[in-house]
């Protein structure tokens, strides 16, 4: 089993990447190989709701959107990282989720179905709690069950090694992994045994105005 933890910050190895590396240490002490993916520093688009992705299962910009769709249906699990901008997530990572889910979701592709996914907020100060209610809205949309720590995955810090200072961040951030790791390793013990998938029904769309 394999896990993939996002980087959202447009620092490559800055404090999100530091949270994440401590969250991926866990996976990998409790039997979970893991990766990491940067989405980058260059200008991603926003979703422009074009729905190509309906007929070819990636979105229309190609860019690390892109390439992380391609590879996402090989993992288990993911973890999303993201520092906190004006008390949101990074535009980057917003802009990354929104085409990301919104590909999978309109082309049915199924890479995210009832996998395991946990958000990663890193900030020098404040806006972690509505960045992390933010970012846990997409795994809720997306039949994703949410993986939690004994506090809120949240770091502080304006650089890795004060982060690496914040001993109780960095010990939600290692209580997520064995966490993440342990509900891995019940699904695939509920699968081996024959516990089938929940049936799935076709969707309802329900308007709110009507003639």
């Amino acid at each position: 089993m394999k896990v993939l933890l996002t980087n959202g910050s447009p620092h490559q190895k800055g404090c999100t990447y530091t949270a994440l590396c401590q969250v991926a240490d866990a996976l990998n002490q409790n039997g979970i190989d893991t990766d990491i993916f940067w989405i980058g520093n260059k200008a991603l688009s926003g979703c422009i709701a074009c729905k190509s992705c309906r007929k070819k299962g990636l979105c229309v910009f190609q860019d690390t959107v892109n390439e992380f769709l391609e590879i996402a249906g090989d993992y288990d699990g993911f973890v999303f990282g993201t520092p906190v901008h004006w008390g949101a997530a990074s535009g980057g990572m917003t802009s990354f989720m929104d085409r990301v889910f919104y590909t999978d979701l309109n082309s049915n592709g199924g890479r995210f179905y009832l996998k395991p996914a946990a958000a990663v907020v890193s900030a020098r100060r404040a806006g972690t709690t509505a960045t992390w209610d933010q970012v846990n809205k997409y795994f809720a949309l997306m039949q994703m069950p949410i993986i939690t720590s004994r506090y809120w995955n949240i770091v502080h810090g304006q650089n890795p090694e004060e982060v690496k200072r914040d001993l109780e961040g960095m010990q939600t951030m290692r209580i997520l992994g064995k966490n993440m790791a342990f509900f891995l390793q019940c699904k695939e013990l509920g699968v081996k045994m024959g516990l089938p998938y929940p049936r799935q029904e076709e969707i309802t769309f329900t308007n709110f105005i009507h003639d």
